[in-house]
């Protein structure tokens, strides 16, 4: 098995898109030029049809790797049998001089730029670099533009290669020896297109030049950073690994950076992420919000604003960063992380139905408003009645509906308990936002009550119908003995009383019949796929919520602390995680592990001064509807 772990990948970026660097070196998978376009770099998902950019170093004894403070800029140290060599690795993203008030708050420059210096003795060694166009179905044509400079062409993109020291072109690989002192580089930079060229002459200068930019620009941007609570750090890393699941252009939030990494080994779970979820990028939305960064919450709302112009009446579970969602397909061509496929690309739960995503979108749209203290850009206010109007429709008639649910299950549709309370969720938010309009702007005091009433008949019904006695636990539908562990999400949101005996029975039998030690599994029932997945991590995290909230601080810092080391050497995280090797499984780095991260950092944080927190998914919960 020469596949590496998921746990071995680091991620890079300049907020178009993503690439993963092995602990190696390798240059494993990156996509342009946005996060759901073609991969070029898929050895992630094929090492031998999939291209990769590969550091090639004699004698390697010793790795050791770190992000430079505050960044995405990637460290890797080598220690060789003759020296020790540092690897830094950045998409360079640049400052501009007056931030606009809304599109991209920086210069991406379409590059990858690796910068590899000897410090000490001396190291030898070779770059390869072989693209794969089109997920490896174009062929490519590569050319010498210089002696060190290469193009290559496939698949009706065009991505060119410079380098320190000469490249040789040998069966559609560019490779590039070096023998290097201390003090001496061997700096590679690649770019997409044709418009991006660069320079071998002063190369060093133009990296440096061009780091020490990018540089600027992740700290400046982590240091508007609220958030100064215990594990800064880690909150932090998972702030900055969310910014770089944004998109800048468009101002979108992917779910994840890969696509085909699997779920369940053995399976057929391996999907794409590489789109935005509106659930997913709502939660990302109050993640930011928490830690002070109301930009990227307004340029999501932009984002909506132009993807859906009906102004919510429309509004999808799904969406491309441009364009429609593709259509799911599989690329039977790729062998599939350690021969685990089909990998699949497109998804095809952009048709389900999942009406939860307008609680999910209201919780967001508050939390924002909240931040701003009810005073948005023009562009949001503008529309915010109409939009209200919308959603809260959406949920008065999708109230007694079934749907397909949060895990986006291929079966039939259900009266699913976490949908319901996400809608009496909507609701609650709806009245918030209205009533901080002392003026009735955005709804009428006939309207807000309605609201009200609606929200008060959601809740009892979910309340009375989700509970099963014979299982002593709310279960995942109406007359459903199906344990879900989603159930502890909305008592994140005050859809449940923490403090319900109900609410404690039910975390203890989902703990029971759904842990694994530390790691919750989402469900443990037939959903139509093949294999048994893994844990999943956001779960795991939400328990910690629960704990909290219930008043359990100690047992919730402590599991807190224990899930915190699950994640890699850098604090990244996957979707899931196999509770008996600990592996990650699934897409990485995932969003909605790290927004749980930073969301329940906020919550411990806010335990310990015993204050409410000002997250907006941990308001005070509303008073227990009788069952």
């Amino acid at each position: 098995m020469t596949d590496k772990a998921i746990a071995d990948y680091a991620v890079i970026g300049d907020t178009c898109t993503t690439a993963l660097i092995a602990r190696d070196g390798s240059l494993d998978w990156l996509c342009w030029p946005r996060h759901d376009g073609p991969a070029v770099f898929l050895a992630l998902l094929d090492s031998e049809r999939g291209g990769a950019c590969r550091l090639v170093l004699d004698g390697l004894t010793e790795i050791t790797r770190r992000y430079l403070p505050d960044t995405n800029i990637l460290e890797t140290t080598f220690v060789t049998a003759t020296g020790r060599a540092v690897l830094t690795d950045f998409m360079p993203l640049h400052r501009h001089e007056s931030v606009p008030e809304e599109g991209p708050d920086g210069q991406a420059q379409a590059q990858v730029v690796r910068r590899l210096a000897c410090r000490s003795g001396r190291v030898s060694g070779r770059w390869r670099l072989r693209p794969s166009f089109d997920y490896a179905r174009a062929p490519t044509e590569a050319t010498t533009e210089s002696e060190t400079g290469i193009r290559f062409r496939g698949g009706g993109d065009t991505i060119r290669a410079v380098c320190a020291v000469p490249l040789a072109l040998r069966d559609e690989e560019a490779e590039g020896a070096f023998a290097l002192g201390a003090g001496e580089r061997a700096d590679l930079v690649i770019a997409h297109g044709e418009k991006h060229g660069v320079d071998g002459e002063g190369l060093p200068g133009a990296v440096d030049a061009s780091l020490a930019d990018t540089r600027a620009y992740w700290e400046e941007w982590s240091g508007r950073c609220t958030y100064e609570g215990p594990y800064r750090e880690t909150v932090l890393r998972s702030a900055l690994t969310l910014k770089l699941l944004t998109h800048g252009p468009s101002g979108g939030i992917v779910a994840a950076a890969t696509a085909g990494l699997p779920e369940a080994v053995p399976g057929n779970r391996n999907y794409d992420y590489r789109y935005v979820w509106m659930r997913d990028a709502s939660f990302t939305v109050t993640a930011f919000v928490n830690l002070g960064y109301q930009r990227e919450a307004a340029e999501f709302l932009r984002f909506l604003r132009e993807a859906d112009t009906s102004r919510g009446r429309d509004l999808h579970l799904m969406y491309a960063l441009d364009g429609a969602v593709p259509e799911e397909e599989f690329l039977d061509h790729l062998r599939g992380w350690r021969g685990i496929g089909p990998v699949g690309i497109g998804n095809a739960a952009a048709h389900q139905e999942q009406y939860d995503i307008y609680g999910e979108f209201l919780v967001a749209l508050h939390g924002y408003l909240e931040a701003v203290e009810y005073d948005p850009p023009v562009k949001v206010n503008d529309h915010l009645p109409e939009a209200l109007g919308h959603l809260t429709d959406h949920i008065l008639r999708a109230r007694h509906a079934a749907d397909h649910g949060l895990w986006e299950m291929r079966t039939e549709k259900r009266q699913s308990v976490h949908t319901k309370a996400m809608l009496w969720v909507g609701l609650d938010r709806a009245v918030q936002i209205a009533r901080a309009d002392p003026k009735h702007r955005l709804a009428s005091p006939d309207t807000i009550a309605g609201w009200e009433r609606a929200a008060a008949e959601i809740r009892a019904e979910y309340h009375a119908r989700g509970w099963n006695a014979a299982r002593g636990a709310y279960t995942m539908a109406y007359e459903s003995d199906d344990l879900d562990a989603a159930v502890l999400r909305t008592v994140l949101f005050g859809a449940f009383d923490p403090h319900d005996p109900r609410v404690a029975k039910t975390l203890e039998r989902v703990g029971e019949e759904l842990g694994a030690g530390d790691l919750i599994y989402r469900y443990r029932m037939d959903d139509g796929l093949e294999g048994d997945e893994a844990t999943f991590t956001a779960c795991s995290f939400w328990r910690v919520g629960c704990l909290a909230l219930a008043g359990r601080n100690d047992e919730a810092t402590a599991l807190f602390e224990r899930l915190l080391a699950r994640g890699n050497d850098l604090g990244l995280f996957a979707e899931e995680i196999d509770a008996e090797t600990g592996e990650q499984r699934g897409n990485v780095p995932q969003g909605f592990t790290h927004m749980a991260v930073i969301n329940h950092a906020v919550r411990l944080a806010a335990a310990d001064r015993e204050t409410p927190t000002e997250e907006p998914d941990c308001r005070a919960e509303a008073d227990a509807v009788p069952a």
